[in-house]
């Protein structure tokens, strides 16, 4: 079974088979004639799981993503020698494209901010933000938590927004029915019906504070990010992943739940991240075996096993590998996942007791010690860096090459590359996908610029220089319009294609 990080909602209603009816006796005042009616239990079901999805529909969002071309240090250079090798060496000589993804999101905030799931927006180039009345807005990320697998963006609609209300997940219950709205395939504002299988449901490769809300309420790809709502119309968790042996639904999803997406929310609306407080030590957690062995009167507490920095706070507070630690803060520690919790739940450099036992010669002693947290370093899977930094839409930089593209003279050994011998004008090497040019389209329906284009004149002039081409970009103002001609390389056949590409300066 794959545990993948799809998150979705997608639509399978599991109602099967209710036949219990109740009859409901009304006595009018006007007489003494009695009047009945019938309402089936899957009737009065159908109108709660109506009345739900109208309500919280209007805030939920379809995401599409534009993704970020490959890295050209990825191409193959070198000559192929195995076959394996020349299948790689042509696939890797075949013009960068981005790709396109779609997932779900809701709104949390009447200016604009939503939440949805940091895989859904990890390696965008531009986020396209769908509302259910049809209009679009670009979105920004104004900051991720790969540990909770969480993100927050925000758009600019220029007017007041609906959005959810949350809901105690902590109250939630096996049993209860919920619905989770997204947009499973791209079907923006799919509702599924399900219950509640269980609650704090940890699965493999997830982090410490992934402890889910399991649901069979369809979940499929696309709906990453979508809300898991209550009947009371109240949001309880985020969709976040599927177990499945397809790569589709099996009838298993679950959702983070509302109370830890509240903190995350929060803490990047502060800190543009989620800050975490930090031992600095690896665990174990207490057994009956253990506390037998060690003396101690329950079986509980975490062992420090590993104490890795000798500048981390475990260590500059005096704590050493076999310690036993016991409370956190005055709080009793169950077990080594109840003191990660309970240590990340603590802001950064705040000082907090704790108690601990630690074996001496006179056998096992209890201490305690203060003790000031460090921050807990970001997740680095996939490469994560400094990108979760707050931005917002005032302060996203645009980039600065020419109309987005990056472009270089036409030397002998490109001509030969790109099948461009005997031409003039400056080869496109990279068009930046976040640019407006990226999204422009040809009457057939392909991009307008793409790697291996060559312009060779920009409204009437000619270029071959890159310098020269910048000069009079500079020149054009926004509403201006472009003409550019442009050689291709297209396929066997189509070399040296010409395409006209006009768009207005935006």
């Amino acid at each position: 079974m794959i545990f993948t990080p799809y998150l979705f909602a997608a639509g399978l209603l599991l109602i099967a088979a209710l036949t219990l009816a109740e009859t409901v006796a009304c006595q009018s005042t006007a007489g003494n004639a009695v009047t009945t009616s019938t309402a089936t239990l899957p009737e009065r079901l159908s109108n709660s799981f109506a009345g739900v999805a109208k309500s919280v529909e209007p805030a939920v969002v379809s995401i599409d993503i534009k993704s970020k071309v490959p890295d050209a240090s990825t191409r193959a250079e070198a000559t192929p020698t195995q076959p394996d090798d020349i299948m790689e060496f042509f696939r890797r000589q075949l013009p960068r494209r981005p790709s396109y993804s779609v997932g779900s999101g809701f709104i949390v905030d009447r200016t604009g901010y939503i939440m949805t799931n940091a895989h859904v927006v990890e390696y965008a180039a531009k986020i396209t933000v769908k509302l259910e009345s049809g209009e679009e807005h670009t979105a920004v990320v104004i900051g991720s938590d790969p540990e909770t697998d969480l993100a927050v963006l925000k758009i600019n609609a220029g007017k007041d927004l609906p959005y959810v209300k949350f809901g105690n997940s902590d109250r939630a219950r096996v049993g209860e029915w919920v619905l989770a709205i997204g947009s499973p395939f791209g079907l923006s504002r799919t509702v599924t019906a399900g219950i509640i299988s269980q609650t704090q449901r940890e699965t493999p490769s997830t982090s410490v504070f992934q402890k889910f809300i399991q649901t069979d309420a369809a979940i499929n790809r696309g709906n990453s990010g979508g809300p898991l709502v209550n009947m009371d119309g109240e949001v309880i968790g985020v969709n976040s992943q599927i177990a499945t042996s397809t790569g589709d639904y099996n009838g298993v999803g679950f959702a983070l739940p509302a109370a830890e997406a509240m903190l995350v929310y929060d803490q990047i609306l502060k800190n543009g991240k989620v800050r975490r407080g930090f031992l600095g030590v690896g665990l174990e957690s207490v057994r009956a075996e253990f506390s037998k062995v060690y003396g101690l009167k329950d079986a509980k507490g975490a062992i420090l096993i590993d104490v890795r920095d000798g500048r981390s706070a475990a260590s500059a507070a005096g704590l050493k590998v076999g310690d036993v630690i016991v409370e956190f803060d005055g709080k009793p520690v169950e077990n080594a996942q109840d003191l990660i919790g309970k240590v990340a739940a603590t802001s950064p450099d705040q000082s907090v007791n704790v108690a601990y036992y630690r074996e001496g010669p006179a056998g096992v002693e209890r201490r305690t010690t203060m003790v000031k947290l460090g921050e807990r370093p970001s997740n680095a899977r996939r490469g994560e860096d400094d990108s979760a930094k707050a931005r917002t839409p005032e302060t996203a930089k645009v980039d600065s090459r020419p109309f987005g593209l990056t472009l270089t003279a036409l030397t002998t050994a490109l001509a030969a590359k790109y099948k461009l011998d005997g031409l003039k004008g400056v080869l496109v090497t990279e068009v930046n996908p976040e640019s407006y040019i990226a999204d422009i389209k040809q009457s057939n329906g392909g991009e307008a610029l793409a790697e291996g284009d060559l312009i060779q004149r920009i409204n009437r002039e000619p270029v071959s220089d890159p310098a020269a081409f910048g000069e009079l970009v500079k020149r054009l103002k926004k509403g201006d319009p472009v003409v550019l001609h442009v050689r291709s390389f297209g396929g066997a056949g189509r070399e040296g294609q010409l395409k006209i590409v006009q768009f207005t300066v935006q």
